[in-house]
């Protein structure tokens, strides 16, 4: 089955796979350093949140001559997309949490997308990553199916025990930390996110820390620029 790529003006055939996997797109941010939704910015005559769903459309392999997968954009506003996104993408409306006042950020949201899950791993990416090529992304699934089941970060806490054989991610590293927002997750992790959040946890590096994870080999880390702030969409215009 074709996917519509109207970031690239053309129609872009699904790649056939031997690993079903399925993508969630994080977009329940309030943009308030933006000023304005930055999921309906539009770079290049495409918004923002269009572009990177058809970046994770253009992942979601075949197995078997079958679609693996499917896209879910969780956001509490499903109705201010539903127009520019394709049929085939699934939303979920994201909730707050009980006896919450405040945006509880994107890992909440990531665990409700992932509750919907049915592949083994998931691809997340957040909705405000401008320079995502789906050529680069594609050869990142390339990567994930190479991925030894026993790899685990040597620099994890987890690396000496024996009884954590499986990376429950693939995620490219910068200077801080994971970048959590660009990369690959497994499904079985759910519980342990469920767990984390219900104790009060909302950071995605304390998160992590927690588990083995596999480092994913990035070239070119321009990929992960954010447009948060019109500061950064200018920048984004210099660089076109």
């Amino acid at each position: 089955m074709p996917v519509p790529n109207q970031a690239m003006g053309k129609v872009m055939p699904n790649t056939n796979y031997d690993l079903a996997l399925s993508g969630i797109v994080l977009a329940g941010g309030l943009s308030s350093r933006m000023g304005r939704d930055k999921a309906l910015i539009q770079v290049e005559g495409v918004p923002l949140l269009r572009r990177v769903c058809d970046v994770a459309l253009s992942c979601i392999g075949q197995v078997s001559g079958q679609v693996s997968g499917q896209v879910y954009i969780v956001t509490p506003w499903p109705e201010r997309y539903v127009d520019i996104l394709p049929e085939t993408c699934r939303f979920v409306r994201e909730v707050q949490l009980p006896a919450e006042t405040t945006p509880h950020g994107p890992l909440v949201g990531f665990a409700q997308g992932l509750a919907h899950v049915e592949t083994d791993w998931v691809l997340l990416l957040a909705c405000d990553l401008p320079q995502l090529k789906a050529e680069v992304v594609q050869s990142w699934v390339k990567q994930l199916e190479q991925t030894r089941e026993n790899a685990i970060d040597q620099r994890s806490r987890y690396a000496i025990d024996q009884k954590s054989r499986y990376a429950n991610a693939l995620l490219p590293r910068n200077p801080k930390g994971w970048e959590p927002l660009c990369g690959f997750y497994r499904r079985q992790c759910l519980p342990s996110l469920t767990e984390f959040i219900n104790q009060g946890g909302r950071s995605f590096q304390r998160w992590l820390a927690q588990h083995p994870v596999q480092e994913l080999l990035v070239s070119d880390t321009r990929l992960f620029f954010n447009c948060n702030t019109p500061a950064d969409l200018e920048q984004l215009e210099i660089q076109d």
